[in-house]
Order: C-alpha cells, then sequence, then structure tokens
C-alpha cells in the first residue's frame, strides 16, 4: 500500500509540473482535476495496451454494442473505483493539501445520451469491462449534448450543452483510423463482359469519420475496453482551395457545413423533413465507419472473412443502428466479393437486436424517396432482402397478403427499420419479460411466427459501481461491514442482506444513512433553488424523461388534489412529504412542457402557502442528468414507476431506486413486475390497470375519459382545478386529457393511485417496519444488476466468455 502511495503521489506531482508547469498551490480547481484524470491514464493506458494485446493474440471473439446513446456521466470517480486507488490517491491529495471530493464536479456529464437508452448502453460496457468480456461500444462524438435545461418562470427553456468547451479529458483521437462514408449519389449494376453484375456507385458525397477512442475501465481487473466515437470531419484533401469560382467556394464552404452538421447536436428536431434527413444520416454515418472499421481491424488479423461471424458478434440497441444490417452485407458482396448467400448467412450470425419499445411512433420509419436518396447503395441492397423475404413470406402464407404487408421491410413507401433489425439478426430480445412477452404476442407478433426462437428476453440492469459503490458509499461500507465485500464482484451476494434486515445495530446504521443521503440531497436543491425542504419529510421522487405515458401529470394532480383538500377540508390529513421531480420535455413535445410548467406552477404556489408548506412542498430539479442522480437516487423513500402500464420496457430508474433501498410506488409495468416479485407484496406498493387491461381498453374501445370526469368528483375537482385559475391558465392539459380521451389513463388510474399513496404513508409511519422493507429492497436488488443481464447476453446470444488479462 505504501508502495503504491509513493508511486501515486510522484505520478500526481511529475503530471501537474509537465502539464501546467507551476507549482500545485498555484493551479485551478480545474487544472488539479485534470492532472488527477491524467494520473489516473497512465494505468488505464498500461491495461488497455495490455488488454488490447491480449485480444490480439489470443483471438478471441469480440463484442461490438452499437448505440447512438451512451450516457456516461462523470468518469473520473468511477475509474479510480474501478482502478482500485480512489482511497489511496485520496489520502495522496490530503497529504498535499488537497480534498478530492471537491475535483469531481470539475468534469462535465459527457453530452452523448439523453435518458434510459443511453444510461443501459454506459452500464452495459461497463459490465462488459467488469466481467472481462472482451466487448466494445460505438458511436457519435456529439459536439452537444441534448440542451442543458433552465426553468425560467415555471418553462422550460433549452440552451445548448457545449460539453465539450474545456475537450473531454478521457478520449484519444485516432485520425490514422479514420474511415469513408459515402452519401448520395447514383449507385446501379452495371452488366461485364463475362456477363456478370458489378457495381457502379458514382457522384456520391464523402465524409470522413474519425474516432475517438474512450477507455472502459474493467473493476480491479486489468480489463480496458473501448468505447469508439466518430466525429465528422472535412476530407483529407479539403484545405487545397487553389484556383476556385464563387461557385466552387460556396459548394465547398456548403460541404464543410454539411458535414459539421453530421456529429454537432444529439438528436436534431426531427419535426421538419431536414431534422429527420439528418437522424438518418447521422445513423448510418456512425453505422458505416464503425462496421467499416471492424471488417478493417478483423482482416489485420489474418482471419479469413469467412469465419467473420465466429470472431465478431454486433449489438443493435435500438432500432437506430439497424442500418448495420445493410452496410455489413455491403461490406461482403461489393469490398469482399462474397456471394449474397454467404454474405447473408455472415450478417445473420453477426447480428443481434434489442428492442426498446412498443410505442408505434417509436419504432423508426423513414420515407422510401428520401432514403433512396440519401443512401442509393443501402437501398438497393434493402431491397433485395425485401424481396428473398417476400418470396419465403408468400411460400409460408400463400394468398395472404396481409402477412406480406406485416412482414414487409418496404412498406407503404417507408422503411422498417424494426423489421430490419429482426430480419438481418439471429436475436431479438425485449428488457423486461413483460416487455418481451407483449412483443411476442403483439408489436412483432407476425415476426415472432415467422422466426420460432428467434425472440427471448434479457431484463436490463444497471451498473453498482455506479449507483451503489460511487453514488452511496456509506452504504456500500454497511454491507461490507454486514457481509464483506465479496458482493463488489457477485452483486447477486447482496441477497445474504436478507438475514440481517430485522436486526437493530444494522437497521438504525441504514437509517442514519438514508437521513445523511437526504440532508445531501436537501443541501443541493438550497443552493440550486432556494427551496429549503425538510429531510425528516417522506421524499417521493419521480425523475425520468418526461413524456405522457410516464405520468408525471398524474403525480402532480394527485398533489393538486391533497392541496385542494388541505385548504377546504380540515379533517384532512397528510403525511409531511416533499414532492421531487426531474426530467427533461423534448424541446418540440408541447404536452411534456406543458407538463412541466404546471408541476412548477404548483410548487410555486404551494412551497409559498405557509397553510400547507409543512406539510407538502414541491421541488423541480433542473437538467437532471447522471451526476445529480448520483445525488438524488440514494436519497428517496418512495420511488415514484407509475407509466401505464404496457408502455415501459423495462425501466433503470426503478432499479436504481431500489439499490438504494427506496420502496417502489408503481404500476405492473417494464420491471416492476420482477422487483414486485423479488422483493414481495409486503416491499412495494402496486396500483392500477394491467397490461392485459389496458390492451384490452385500445382494443374494445370502452374506456371513455368524459364519463371519468363526469362520475368522479376527485378527477372533476383537480381537472376544473386546470382551468379556474387556481394555478394559471392550463386549458392546454384540460384539453388534452378530455379531447383525446386521456390515452394513458391517467384519470382511469387517479383513485387507485390515491389509495397507493395513502397505503405509502401508513407503511412509512412504521418506522421499522418502513427499515426493513428498505432492506429488502437492497437485498434482492443485485439480480437487477447489470452483470448478471450482460452475462446472459454474453451467455445465450454473443457466444463469448471471458478473457483473462495479465
Amino acid at each position: 500500500m505504501e508502495a503504491l502511495k509513493e508511486n501515486l503521489k510522484l505520478r500526481f506531482v511529475m503530471t501537474a509540473h509537465i502539464l501546467w508547469g507551476r507549482e500545485l498551490d498555484e493551479l485551478t480547481p480545474h487544472e488539479i482535476f485534470v492532472t488527477i484524470a491524467d494520473t489516473a491514464k497512465q494505468l488505464i493506458s498500461e491495461n488497455w495496451i495490455k488488454t488490447n494485446r491480449a485480444y490480439r493474440d489470443h483471438q478471441d471473439k469480440q463484442i461490438y454494442y452499437f448505440s447512438i446513446e451512451f450516457l456516461l456521466g462523470r468518469l473520473l470517480n468511477t475509474n479510480l473505483i474501478n482502478l482500485g486507488i480512489r482511497e489511496t490517491l485520496g489520502s495522496v491529495l490530503k497529504e498535499l493539501g488537497l480534498d478530492i471530493g471537491k475535483f469531481y464536479s470539475e468534469e462535465p456529464d459527457a453530452g452523448l445520451g439523453n435518458g434510459g437508452l443511453g444510461r443501459l448502453a454506459a452500464c452495459f460496457i461497463d459490465s462488459m469491462a467488469a466481467l472481462g468480456l472482451p466487448g466494445h461500444g460505438c458511436s457519435i462524438r456529439y459536439q452537444y449534448g441534448l440542451f442543458e435545461q433552465k426553468i425560467i418562470n415555471g418553462n422550460q427553456v433549452e440552451i445548448p450543452d457545449n460539453w465539450l468547451k474545456d475537450g473531454f479529458v478521457w478520449e484519444y483521437r485516432k485520425p490514422d483510423k479514420a474511415i469513408d462514408v459515402r452519401f448520395y449519389g447514383n449507385a446501379y449494376m452495371q452488366l461485364q463482359a463475362d456477363g456478370s453484375l458489378s457495381l457502379v456507385h458514382e457522384n456520391y458525397m464523402t465524409v470522413m469519420a474519425v474516432p475517438y477512442d474512450v477507455p472502459i475501465v474493467g473493476y480491479c481487473n486489468h480489463t480496458v475496453n473501448t468505447l469508439r466515437l466518430w466525429n465528422a470531419e472535412v476530407n483529407r484533401d479539403f484545405s487545397d482551395y487553389g484556383m476556385l469560382t464563387k461557385e466552387q467556394l460556396a459548394a465547398k464552404n456548403g460541404y464543410r457545413d454539411f458535414v459539421e452538421s453530421i456529429t454537432q447536436y444529439l438528436y436534431p428536431d426531427d419535426s421538419s423533413e431536414e431534422g429527420r434527413r439528418m437522424r438518418l444520416i447521422q445513423e448510418y454515418f456512425f453505422v458505416s465507419a464503425g462496421v467499416q472499421s471492424i471488417v478493417r481491424h478483423y482482416k489485420k488479423t489474418g482471419m479469413s472473412i469467412h469465419n467473420f461471424a465466429d470472431k465478431i458478434a454486433i449489438h443493435i440497441n435500438d432500432t437506430h443502428p439497424a442500418l448495420a444490417v445493410a452496410e455489413l452485407m455491403r461490406i461482403l458482396i461489393d469490398d469482399e466479393q462474397l456471394s449474397w448467400e454467404e454474405a447473408w448467412t455472415i450478417t445473420k450470425q453477426t447480428l443481434a437486436y434489442t428492442n426498446h419499445t412498443i410505442l408505434p411512433e417509436a419504432l423508426e420509419r423513414w420515407p422510401v424517396d428520401m432514403f433512396r436518396v440519401l443512401l442509393p447503395r443501402i437501398y438497393m441492397i434493402i431491397e433485395e432482402i425485401n424481396r428473398r423475404l417476400l418470396l419465403m413470406v408468400r411460400d409460408r402464407y400463400p394468398g395472404d397478403e396481409h402477412k406480406v404487408h406485416e412482414l414487409s421491410i418496404l412498406q407503404d413507401g417507408q422503411v422498417h427499420m424494426a423489421r430490419l433489425a429482426v430480419v438481418g439478426g439471429h436475436s431479438v430480445n425485449g428488457v423486461a419479460r413483460i416487455h418481451s412477452d407483449i412483443l411476442r404476442t403483439t408489436t412483432m407478433r407476425d415476426f415472432s411466427e415467422f422466426y420460432p426462437g428467434r425472440f427471448n428476453n434479457k431484463t436490463n440492469g444497471i451498473t453498482h459501481r455506479r449507483w451503489l459503490l460511487a453514488a452511496n458509499p456509506e452504504l456500500a461500507k454497511l454491507i461490507d461491514d454486514t457481509i464483506s465485500t465479496k458482493w463488489r464482484r457477485r452483486p447477486e451476494m447482496l441477497a445474504a442482506l436478507a438475514e440481517h434486515v430485522k436486526e437493530k445495530p444494522f437497521l438504525t446504521k441504514l437509517a442514519h444513512i438514508k437521513l445523511l443521503r437526504k440532508k445531501a440531497l436537501a443541501r443541493y436543491v438550497r443552493e440550486h433553488t432556494g427551496v429549503h425542504v425538510d429531510p425528516a419529510t417522506l421524499f417521493d421522487i419521480q425523475v425520468k424523461r418526461i413524456h405522457s405515458y410516464k405520468r408525471q401529470l398524474m403525480n402532480v394532480l394527485h398533489i393538486m388534489y391533497q392541496y385542494d383538500r388541505l385548504k377546504n377540508d380540515p379533517h384532512y390529513a397528510v403525511l409531511p412529504t416533499t414532492y421531487f421531480f426531474g426530467g427533461k420535455a423534448a424541446p418540440g413535445y408541447y404536452i411534456a412542457k406543458e407538463t412541466v410548467r404546471l408541476i412548477n406552477a404548483v410548487a410555486a404556489k404551494i412551497n409559498a402557502d405557509k397553510d400547507v408548506n409543512s406539510f407538502i412542498k414541491v421541488v423541480f430539479i433542473e437538467n437532471f442528468g447522471v451526476s445529480i442522480g448520483e445525488i438524488v437516487y440514494p436519497a428517496a423513500d418512495v420511488s415514484e414507476q407509475i407509466s401505464t402500464a404496457s408502455k415501459e420496457a423495462s425501466g433503470t430508474g426503478n432499479m436504481k431506486f431500489m439499490m438504494n433501498g427506496a420502496i417502489t410506488l408503481g404500476t405492473l409495468d417494464g420491471a416492476n413486475v420482477e422487483i414486485r416479485e423479488a422483493v414481495g407484496d409486503p416491499h412495494c406498493v402496486i396500483f392500477g390497470l394491467t397490461a392485459e387491461e389496458v390492451l384490452n381498453c385500445y382494443a374494445n374501445g370502452s374506456y371513455s375519459a368524459w364519463d371519468e370526469y363526469n362520475q368522479n368528483a376527485s378527477v372533476r375537482r383537480v381537472l376544473d382545478r386546470l382551468v379556474d385559475g387556481t394555478w394559471g391558465d392550463f386549458r392546454s392539459l384540460f384539453d388534452y386529457l378530455l379531447q383525446n380521451n386521456d390515452e394513458f389513463f391517467i384519470l382511469k388510474d387517479f383513485d387507485a393511485y390515491r389509495a397507493g399513496h395513502r397505503e405509502i404513508e401508513k407503511r412509512y409511519a412504521d418506522k421499522q417496519g418502513w427499515l426493513i422493507s428498505s432492506a429488502i429492497n437492497i437485498a434482492y436488488s443485485g439480480r437487477f444488476s447489470s452483470d448478471r443481464t450482460i452475462s446472459e447476453y454474453a451467455r445465450d446470444i454473443w457466444k463469448v466468455r471471458p478473457v483473462l488479462i495479465p
């Protein structure tokens, strides 16, 4: 330990002198952060080189996880944990008069994702490295994140998230590994003298994709995998202007602007055709660059292209990377000169697809007219894939053109990306058992019948290294002291805590830690909003992307109901509660932004009302993201997981709350179903319609929001408050719920939700029982570790095993 300490001290001081040429006491906080990171990078780089050498020498099968988002969060703290040097380096800095904890906030959250999809991808690559699996990520290096959310006069205002303004300390630019990606032009097959056909693709536009590699550090195992982020840059001869006419100069500048726009923003606004086109451009850009890079690297090993699927697994995370199907086919046929049949066999054996939604509007489709112009060769390949598919469909179902319609990749003038992903791979998985069942029986029933055995379930998970070890070190230490440290490598061993949940010393310490975390959140809220909240109140928290199906609107309507009762009914009482909301609404999603406005209007009125603010307070946490989440999740008493049953694929926030001892208040949706199975009904509160009941309501059209309004006095009272001036003018939400027939059953579930809150209050009043429930949730959260999920992917889909790095 002393030798490591001296080594780290020497590295840190030398690094500071080399980087800045000044004494430590002259450095700014950001410069100290960079010095700490660069000290860690020295150890990371040594292991990175060893890892890549081992993969190369052993020719192990490699996994490439393609996702348009990787919501990494800050990496310094978790990298130090995974290197096993956080405490030692912290001690070194303390001797130098520095507090390591003060420098974590100097690192910006990487603007590479938005919500659950990107955070899941980040957890997955963390688990791959922790398990010693040769798995890498592939995505886009966005110059700006989704947006930075500001709440101004109660409204969400979006400003650019310029997260790269000071650079990204963990990335390594690799210009020597750049890839050319082609757009536009004319593509056709030309007859050769020998009677064969060869491809002609002419007049195309080339964009250079330059990789920026980010090391992904395994937990105390010397493994360092790679997240490769692609940046769009002008091609190599761009700087040669020569003698250009005015028109040529304008064209060249237009080309530069086009190229630079490709990786400028995460999720361009798709409310316009130009925005939709840019999304498609982004998707093909990183898919083409990634797949070309994989094939190039594979060929350098000397292995035969015919054995590609034995050594490479490509995973498509949601539909955004689905063009990997056609791109791999293009490379195998056009560049490697394989036959269609062999190329198709290799492609299907290489690719697998994870579906994340049953919402039809979220299953990507692109207009054929746009697609064919932008990606002419890729469109030709998809046409041929579809032609061969439909021959099989008509052979299997003669005369059934409805089946043809439901299974065709090209249908109704659109390219269906989910269908392409299903057809072009060997595995399709959902991300929670209920979600996978709905996929098989409803959303993709025809494909499940056509490809028996292809569909399976892999329930999502989260990395306990970030969401427990890093976010809640006091709780991690309590668990260590209670059941040993073995759970850190094998999170399923958290179940051993169940033997201790009734021990008074353990529960006393657990209560102290929860209060500590609640005080930390209260302090954050006070510093950032000026609102004072009492840590002794129940902390009820809903943090996630703002969307109607996630039903933040139902949550705030219930708070409005409580306020109305407290003001007008002297016999009505509630348990003192602080309600927290956090999440971003998409810039073009009007109802979501109106929901944000309502939450803030309710917060402003309630928090200023001395008659009620000792019973309820409301806080909207601005610009919620990973780093804020590390403060929020450990502080929760109640985890609001209230999406309309059948709509949430899985959810992972529910798991983060559970792992930190919150009790779930939720519907039987997504992974809530499996959380309930894990902990039992005494340790969660479930309410509302089931998925089957929701789907039946949609199918038979029997539900009437107006009936709920007219027949339920509680519903009518709270909705009327939207338009009578109590909270301002929210006719928009009133009309949305009633004129659109309450599409996500907020009014239908309202009374059940109220009853759920009453049950929460009853249980929380029993302090001993509540602490036992909290401990039970922690104990059985290990099954929701992403280590378990990734082990299942590796065993069942990718067929890969861990590689020991010396």
